[in-house]
């Protein structure tokens, strides 16, 4: 049952995302009075998407050096200086919505990445340990980031920054790991119960987190649509680059599927759940905004990549057969 549940909730995550966003906005009132809890929910879903790694996992990171150099050169540093050089071009002396484009793009690469790498065939390996490595850094690289292009333009709160990351990604990582060894490997079971649960309190945060931005999107005016359209495209540009990068350096098509996602999909949650919790509420928007097509731009990509390698295939086998 519960895993039957746990696939419906898969195959209708990119449209029900929208939906939370919607009800966050409609239920601001309520919704907002117990925003508090973000932060535990979102423990809860890398608590639930950790325990299926372990540390013979951890232990293959090594492995893959320059993929995983290549997308963290990607993630934490081409990425951060575009979304802060669009911030300017598009919103100049609008300092919070320039931090929150920075922080989307300056946030660790999601967990839910596994996902689709598994879903389009791409390397396991590869993603755990990009997303192992990238969230491990992540409570010191995100607070820096912010320090070095915002500088004091904005109240920044540099160790709650840092301590929430650890307190939503790190520890529940290094809990779910652990649970790993302690069952040797046999979680199967629990991560399979857990997962439909971890996907609702996915869906919890989004609603509670739309409704800090419900001011903003609760009239769609031009300012609204163009945050929109600026993080869709930077958001795009993370796939693009992922995969250029792969094709350039003659990585693997299973290598460039996992770089395509893990370059241009980002924890989302635990970025809005950081911008709720320490920032404005301006700040929160392009965060939020991001929310609304994760999912289906990951969707998208995909079927494009995999529909392209099944053609590739087969004008190499006819190219061989002549």
């Amino acid at each position: 049952m519960l895993e039957m549940t746990n696939r419906v909730l898969e195959r209708a995550l990119p449209f029900l995302t929208p939906v939370a966003v919607v009800l966050g906005v409609l239920l601001s009132s309520f919704a907002q009075t117990i925003v508090f809890m973000v932060p535990f929910l979102f423990s809860y879903i890398t608590f639930a998407s950790s325990v299926a790694i372990s540390p013979k996992d951890v232990r293959n990171v090594i492995r893959y050096p320059v993929p995983i150099l290549v997308s963290m050169l990607i993630l934490q540093i081409i990425m951060p200086l575009i979304a802060f050089g669009v911030g300017h071009l598009f919103f100049p002396g609008n300092i919070e919505t320039t931090t929150g484009l920075l922080l989307a793009f300056a946030i660790p690469t999601g967990v839910v990445t596994l996902m689709w790498v598994s879903i389009y065939e791409g390397s396991r390996s590869l993603t755990l340990a990009i997303i192992l490595i990238n969230t491990i850094l992540s409570p010191f690289v995100v607070p820096l980031t912010l320090t070095v292009f915002i500088g004091n333009q904005i109240t920044l709160d540099t160790w709650g920054v840092m301590s929430g990351l650890i307190m939503m990604v790190i520890l529940p990582s290094a809990l779910g790991i652990f649970v790993n060894y302690l069952r040797k490997g046999k979680v199967i079971t629990l991560s399979k119960s857990m997962a439909p649960f971890a996907k609702l309190c996915l869906l919890t945060v989004i609603a509670l987190n739309a409704s800090v931005a419900a001011p903003y999107l609760s009239r769609v005016d031009g300012f609204v649509i163009s945050v929109f359209l600026v993080v869709l495209g930077l958001a795009t540009a993370g796939y693009v680059l992922g995969l250029v990068f792969s094709k350039w350096l003659g990585f693997s098509n299973a290598t460039m599927i996992s770089m395509m996602y893990n370059c241009g999909m980002r924890n989302i949650g635990v970025g809005a759940a950081i911008a709720v919790v320490y920032f404005p509420p301006a700040v929160t928007l392009p965060v939020i905004m991001g929310t609304l097509f994760q999912q289906i731009l990951a969707a998208l990509f995909g079927k494009i990549v995999s529909n392209r390698m099944k053609r590739d295939i087969v004008e190499l086998k006819t190219t061989v057969m002549r």
